[in-house]
């Protein structure tokens, strides 16, 4: 069984291949090919407007004897997309361009036939000129001409403009200047006046952390005392440490030394037994000589505070329970 794909076939010895017959097709057969409207066209029976780009499923032919530079001319068969009415349009390879034949009109065509009317004005006044040297002398007289009426209108016209807009772009470039500066140093200024504040906010937040601010006055730049030696500074830390040191102590106290008022309290001395005489009285020192002198009226026994307060406390439970 032979392959089913094969890229050699079999020739046999007595081959002749001009006893192939051929095949035999009309010049002007007609191919179906797929196409897209090479332009705007519009529909002469129904109105029917047909955009460039809309695809159609189209017949192609040749165009006979018809031919540009070798070059075969074809012609295309489509239908209308509403009435279905035949529309054919042909290749124009001079102009790299489609033209319309029948069954349509082609849109936005004024710009096309404007260019094929210049066109045709410069060849024929090309060919004038070929033949005849006079004229070339008359044409460049014309356009100079033209050239020069051309430049005086368009200095009217701007003279015009001046005269109509009495807008002064120098002075409006001069504002515009003045108006940026301005800004500019008024921006600055803001923005000075900010970090001034800034720091005046850090500098009295530092001063209520540090010390008290009434007893220690902060010396401004310029209340600053100014130092020959730059070194003086380093004998001044001391004091001012000293000073710190002091207002603290004046406004909490010093830490780990007694208080101030613990010399204000007096602790209580024991009292010396007073002579007695037999008789248990007390004797007391006469006021002339000096001599112990007795008291004749008996003392009376004080109770201590913690005494008296449970003796409080005895009362309130029996009044209580009572």
């Amino acid at each position: 069984m032979s392959e089913r794909k094969v890229l050699n076939k079999y020739y046999p010895p007595d081959f002749d291949p001009s006893k192939i017959p051929k095949l035999k097709l009309p010049k002007d057969r007609q191919y179906v090919v797929r196409l897209m409207a090479p332009f705007n066209m519009r529909c002469k029976t129904c109105g029917e407007y047909i955009y460039k780009g809309k695809k159609f499923n189209a017949r192609k032919e040749t165009v006979q004897n018809e031919l540009y530079l070798g070059l075969p001319i074809f012609r295309f068969y489509i239908k209308c997309t509403r009435c279905l009415a035949e529309i054919t349009f042909k290749t124009d390879p001079e102009n790299t361009d489609y033209t319309m034949e029948h069954g349509a009109t082609r849109n936005f065509q004024a710009e096309k036939l404007l260019e094929e009317e210049e066109k045709r004005v410069q060849k024929e006044r090309e060919d004038e000129e070929l033949n005849n040297p006079m004229k070339v002398l008359e044409n460049r007289t014309k356009d100079s001409k033209l050239e020069m009426e051309v430049l005086e209108n368009l200095q009217e016209l701007k003279e015009l403009n001046q005269r109509q807009a009495n807008v002064d772009f120098e002075a409006m470039l001069q504002q515009h200047r003045v108006s940026e500066e301005e800004k500019r140093h008024r921006e600055q200024e803001e923005d000075q006046r900010e970090m001034e504040a800034m720091m005046e906010q850090a500098r009295r937040r530092r001063l209520i952390e540090d010390s008290d601010s009434d007893e220690e006055p902060v010396l401004t730049a310029s209340q600053m005392p100014i130092r020959a030696n730059p070194t003086a500074i380093l004998e001044e830390v001391p004091q001012l440490k000293k000073q710190r040191v002091e207002s603290w102590e004046r406004s909490v106290g010093a830490l780990g030394s007694k208080s101030k008022l613990a010399g204000l309290v007096v602790a209580k001395k024991a009292a010396a037994p007073r002579p007695s005489s037999s008789n248990g009285h007390v004797v007391l020192p006469s006021p002339g000589t000096g001599m112990p002198q007795t008291d004749s009226s008996p003392r009376i026994p004080t109770a201590s505070s913690l005494s008296q307060l449970g003796a409080y406390s005895d009362s309130e439970d029996s009044s209580n329970s009572s």
